[in-house]
């Protein structure tokens, strides 16, 4: 168990490598030290250590790429919820079926990163004896970026896809009323080299995490990407927050996001559109989301060579001519891989993320964690 009568992160515990000025936005933290900190908070509530490895490592990831709205600024809410009984303690998820190249997942509650490693692995697994795998989730919870798990396919040599829903979060073209999650989908494409092409994207102009982090720096929020919840214009985070998002590219952004609402809870049995909870509404309800991943191994479509064509055609896009004043151009995933390359081995966490996450350090019962405002 972890010492829960001391701050976790503190500078002083971990030496050379953290540093925290009283001036600075963010502390420098060793990943080691702070993988094994934010491992020791998952097992506390409950998880394996395994698991909570897995967690922790799966978090600090998207701290290095940069990625800090599906990094730790979640992990408080998380442990409320293994605390409340919302998020199960499970680390392995339940085969519900298996007809060759597919599979039906339960995810029964459990932290969403862990099921959609599970689910990925095994899509890869039929993929490469049947040259596709899709496997389908129900009863998931938050899973944090998507381009995770494609990666995962691209690292074993296959094009992957994930997708995921959420709770309604914007409205029909002409509605005022939150119908369908800002859906995310991810496509990877291994290259012969690095980085691989990684797509990741939600179907809002603007991702709710990424405006949860600006309301958690008091920062305003682009103007396009959300409404009040009269359906008014906003650069407010927190009415944004209350308010309803806006999808991308208009009616193109919204369609695919029903398709993709439905395609995961339809075919995994699981939830849709209002039967999915709020990750930060009530924390005693499960979030109930759900996945569906695929893997395709270009062996089975005669296409060996697909690792050294995407590279070529990876290189033949950033060479592209540029307009004025544009520095480079960057292929889908680039600039994450580029990121996470400059922090292997000490990472930069948003002093406000730290002092959430020693928040989670005391006492579970005087446990108070601040969810940016949303009660919807």
């Amino acid at each position: 168990m972890a010492d829960q009568s001391r701050p976790i992160f503190c500078p002083a515990c971990h030496g050379e490598g953290a540093s925290l000025s009283s001036q600075s936005e963010s502390v420098q933290l060793s990943v080691t030290a702070l993988t094994a900190e934010v491992a020791a908070l998952f097992a506390d509530a409950g998880l394996s250590s395994a698991g909570a490895q897995r967690i922790a490592g799966a978090l600090i990831e998207a701290e290095q790429q940069g990625l800090k709205s599906h990094g730790l600024m979640h992990a408080p809410v998380y442990l409320e919820r293994m605390r409340k009984g919302s998020v199960s303690t499970h680390d392995r998820a339940e085969m519900v079926s298996d007809h060759g190249a597919v599979a039906v997942l339960d995810a029964r509650h459990m932290l969403g990163h862990l099921a959609a490693e599970q689910a990925m692995a095994l899509a890869i697994e039929k993929a490469s004896r049947f040259g596709i795998g899709a496997v389908a989730v129900r009863h998931g919870f938050h899973f944090g970026a998507a381009g995770r798990y494609v990666a995962q396919a691209a690292q074993a040599g296959m094009v992957g896809i994930a997708m995921s829903n959420t709770r309604p979060l914007m409205p029909a073209p002409g509605g005022a009323e939150a119908v369908v999650g800002n859906n995310p989908i991810a496509i990877a494409i291994p290259t012969a080299d690095e980085p691989m092409v990684v797509v990741d994207v939600a179907m809002s102009e603007g991702a709710l995490g990424r405006i949860r982090h600006h309301h958690q720096r008091g920062e305003p929020i682009p103007g396009n990407w959300a409404v009040t919840a009269e359906g008014l214009p906003t650069t407010s985070a927190a009415d944004a927050i209350k308010g309803l998002l806006l999808p991308t590219g208009g009616p193109k952004g919204f369609a695919l996001a029903m398709a993709i609402d439905m395609a995961c809870g339809l075919l995994s049995g699981g939830a849709v559109g209002s039967e999915i909870n709020a990750l930060y509404g009530d924390t005693s309800k499960p979030n109930d989301c759900a996945f569906l991943f695929l893997a395709l191994n270009p062996q089975a479509f005669g296409a060996d060579d697909l690792p050294q064509r995407a590279r070529a055609q990876r290189e033949h896009i950033r060479k592209a001519r540029r307009a004025p004043n544009t520095a480079a151009i960057r292929t889908p995933g680039e600039m994450k891989w580029r990121t996470a390359a400059t922090q292997q081995e000490t990472v930069q966490i948003d002093r406000s993320t730290l002092t959430a996450l020693r928040a989670c350090a005391i006492p579970i019962d005087t446990l108070a964690v601040s969810h940016g405002g949303e009660r919807p």
